[in-house]
Formats: C-alpha cells, sequence, structure tokens
C-alpha cells in the first residue's frame, strides 16, 4: 500500500533528494577537466614524454587538437600550462559547452546526430595534424561526444549518410561499441586516422573515458588507437539491428566493399604508425563514483558501488537497481540502511513512441513503477554531462510516492514509459534535474538513498 504523501514523509524525501544532488555534484567535481588535465601533467608522467612537451613547448612546436564535450575545459587547462609554447589548436564542442580561449580554436557543433559545423570542425582538427612535423608534439584532448562532433566522412560517403547510419542506429538502441564501429569505418579521422596524419610527430592523448570499460578504440572512435573492429564486424551490426537496406546505399556498399577486402580496413594493434603515440585515460566513470561513495559516507550514509558497468536496456537496468534497494529496505542486505547505493554506466533505448526523454529519465520513470509505495527511498538518474537525450536536463529524481504524485495531477507512468515521454511526465512533477552543460562526460550515475 502506497505511503501517504504527509509532511513527515515530504520533508524526509526532500531531504534525501538534496543529498543525492550533493553526492552527483561530488562525482561531477572528480571528473571536472581542467583538475584532470592537470592530474595528467603532473612531474610523475613518464620522463620521456615530458622531456618531449618540454622541448616541443620551449620551441613553440605544440598543437592542440580536440573534440567532445569536456575538450574546451580540457584546453583551458593546456593554454595555462603552455601558453605562447602553444603553434596552434582546434577543439570541437557541443553547442554551448565553449569557452573562451586565447591560442586554441573552439568550434561548437551538434552531437549525438553530426551536422556541418562538426565537418569544418573536423577538418580544422585533420589540419593540425598534418601541421605537426618530427620534434613537434601533438596533444590530442578527448572526451565523450567527440565521434558525433568530428565527422570527417570517407571517400564516397556524404554528411548526410553519416547524419541518417547514426540516427537508425541510436533509434535502435545500439550500444555506443556498436556505433563507433560503424563510425570508424566510415571516417578519415577516427579509427587511428589522426594519429597517422601526425605521423612522425609525436601523439599524446589525454583521455576523459564515456565508454563502459573505458575500450580506448572506442572512446571517441579511437581517434589515435589502433582499430579492433573490421568491416566484417560492421556489416553483422547492420544486420543484428536489421539495417543494412535502411543505411544510405553508399554506406551499405562501402561495408560490402571492405568485408571483401577491397577497401583497405582501418589500422589493428601492432601498427608500427603508433610507436610514437601514448594515450592516456584521465578520467572515467569509476573515478566519479569514488568521489560520489566518500561524499556519501561524509553525510552518514553506508555507501556500495555497484558497477560502473551498466548497460543494456533502460527499463531493465531500472529494475535491477530498483530490486536491489527493495533487498537493502527488507533484508539490509548487500548493505544496511541509510545505504547509498551507486551505480554508473551507459544504457540504451528502444525508442518506439514519439515523445520526449532520454536513458536517464526513462529509467528513472521506470524505477518509479517499481519503488512506488516503498518508504524512505529516492534514486536519482542523471548524466554526467548535463544533458539526457534531446532535452535540457541531467535526469530526474524518483521516489517511493512519485506514482502518487503523479496521480494527484492524473498522470498515469506506464503510457508516459510506453511513448518514450519521460520528460514530460517528470517536467510536470517539477522532479527534473537541471544543471545546464557540466562540460564533462564520463557517461551516467545513478544514486539510490534508503533511508535508515
Amino acid at each position: 500500500m502506497t505511503e501517504p504523501w504527509g509532511k513527515k514523509t515530504g520533508d524526509q524525501l526532500q531531504r534525501l533528494r538534496a543529498h543525492a544532488r550533493f553526492i552527483f555534484e561530488a562525482g561531477l567535481e572528480a571528473v571536472n577537466p581542467r583538475t584532470c588535465v592537470e592530474r595528467a601533467l603532473q612531474p610523475t608522467m613518464a620522463v620521456g614524454l615530458q622531456a618531449a612537451m618540454a622541448e616541443a613547448a620551449a620551441r613553440g612546436r605544440i598543437f592542440v587538437v580536440g573534440g567532445g564535450k569536456a575538450s574546451a575545459l580540457m584546453a583551458q587547462a593546456i593554454e595555462e600550462r603552455f601558453g605562447n609554447g602553444i603553434a596552434g589548436g582546434a577543439v570541437v564542442v557541443k553547442y554551448g559547452h565553449g569557452v573562451p580561449l586565447k591560442h586554441i580554436q573552439v568550434i561548437e557543433a551538434a552531437h549525438p546526430v553530426p551536422d556541418r559545423a562538426g565537418l569544418g570542425g573536423a577538418e580544422a582538427v585533420l589540419d593540425m595534424a598534418y601541421r605537426a612535423a618530427a620534434g613537434d608534439l601533438l596533444l590530442c584532448l578527448i572526451s565523450g561526444g567527440a565521434s558525433a562532433l568530428l565527422p570527417l566522412p570517407a571517400s564516397g560517403i556524404t554528411l548526410a549518410d553519416k547524419q541518417k547510419t547514426t540516427s537508425l542506429l541510436l533509434a535502435a538502441g545500439s550500444t555506443i561499441h556498436e556505433i563507433n564501429a560503424i563510425r570508424k569505418h566510415l571516417s578519415r579521422i577516427k579509427g587511428g586516422g589522426l594519429a597517422l596524419a601526425a605521423a612522425p610527430a609525436r601523439v599524446l592523448s589525454l583521455i576523459l573515458s564515456d565508454v563502459v570499460g573505458d575500450d580506448l578504440d572506442v572512446i571517441g572512435s579511437g581517434l589515435t588507437v589502433p582499430d579492433r573492429t573490421t568491416f566484417a564486424d560492421g556489416l553483422r551490426i547492420l544486420d543484428k539491428y536489421a539495417l543494412r537496406d535502411a543505411v544510405p546505399p553508399p554506406v551499405r556498399e562501402r561495408f560490402v566493399q571492405g568485408a571483401a577486402g577491397r577497401i583497405p580496413d582501418t589500422p589493428k594493434p601492432g601498427a608500427p604508425d603508433f610507436a610514437n603515440v601514448v594515450n592516456q585515460i584521465i578520467g572515467s566513470n569509476f573515478l566519479a563514483l569514488e568521489a560520489a561513495a566518500a561524499k556519501a559516507e561524509e553525510l552518514g550514509y553506508r555507501p556500495l558501488i555497484l558497477s560502473s558497468m551498466i548497460e543494456g536496456d533502460a527499463r531493465q537496468a531500472a529494475l535491477f537497481i530498483s530490486r536491489i534497494a527493495r533487498e537493502v529496505r527488507r533484508s539490509r542486505n548487500p548493505v544496511a540502511p541509510p545505504a547509498c547505493i551507486l551505480c554508473g554506466g551507459e544504457t540504451t533505448v528502444n525508442v518506439q513512441g514519439g515523445g520526449l526523454g532520454g536513458r536517464c529519465t526513462e529509467m528513472a520513470l521506470a524505477a518509479a513503477l517499481d519503488l512506488a509505495g516503498l518508504a524512505g527511498t529516492v534514486m536519482l538518474c542523471a548524466g554526467t554531462d548535463g544533458t539526457d537525450g534531446p532535452t535540457d536536463a541531467a535526469g530526474a529524481f524518483v521516489d517511493g510516492a512519485t506514482v502518487e504524485r503523479a496521480a494527484g495531477l492524473e498522470m498515469r507512468p506506464a503510457p508516459y514509459l510506453a511513448d518514450n515521454d519521460a520528460y514530460r511526465f517528470f517536467h510536470r512533477l517539477e522532479d527534473l534535474l537541471v544543471t545546464g552543460p557540466t562540460r564533462t562526460n564520463v557517461m551516467d550515475l545513478q544514486i539510490v538513498l534508503v533511508d535508515a
């Protein structure tokens, strides 16, 4: 039976919500791009790499390139460190994520479906790589969103082809690993292409991971990393989602020709071209979870990090996490209240309806149905980039009284969920979390607080 929405219950839930936001913000601060870059460039960096950076900076021959929602703040930290040692640079960020820079051009473009601004930005990035010579350093700043923000189609492929292909894969609920396997084989810059363009210059990539498992060749579609996937893998992905006949003919033909060996594949691990390339992850979802756990403990909760690798269907993931919350309340297992259950990763949504929302609000709405009536429990699902799908929200809060309060507004969650319309549901309840652009991106966080 659903607990009445009384003052005592309301005060408790408001406190839990405030704590959930504090915990989320602590996670964000741990993956602040500037902090991550500054930490990566400490004297503990390999001696040879430090020497190469110092030499290139002294000659004014550091070229800075990058892409992703965090790349502008990363570039800001690089400017403060190297100043006039920078010969030039270009980074491409999502609209609204730019910051003013002196030595490095900031280009804003569309995400997750690329646009012409991104095409121009990718050309500027590739031009910088070609300018780097032996003894120079190409410093690459890569974060979540780089794949969409740096579209540079391969021969015979147009931007419109890439836009349609990306939209089809997103709507089908394909994973980021699958989407980026396709992107790498439709690009001149991904799948290690940027590193090849910079040879024989030295390349250092500083990377904020937005990929489950932190796979280097998947983050940003592996701009400076040898590619483990093939054209044949791409065909299998298209077939898995029944998209072979739906993608534009030039895309289909490129994968067919590539799988038959008529088009050279992307460079593979062990290729000698990457001897002067160093790829370093400087921030990740797990780093954010660790900071969130520390904040939860400070607030009086017993924290438990379940996983930084939550993926798959958002609704199924919601059910898994909400069931953990119920178990904590019922049996004090796997941790006794007051408890903070922490998860992270990146789920997918199989779009069937015409509503508005993203994977975080979809997950929150599915969780609300299962948490209905559970006392003293709050869940926050939010994207660390501050954006949940094509909306202005990072995510949403839910609790054991969400369904009851919705009923008071004559709303039923199930139809909204069926129409993938979670954003409008939570907007009416005033339960959205709106942060604005955070200028970082390490996937999503799920925070569940179960009060004593």
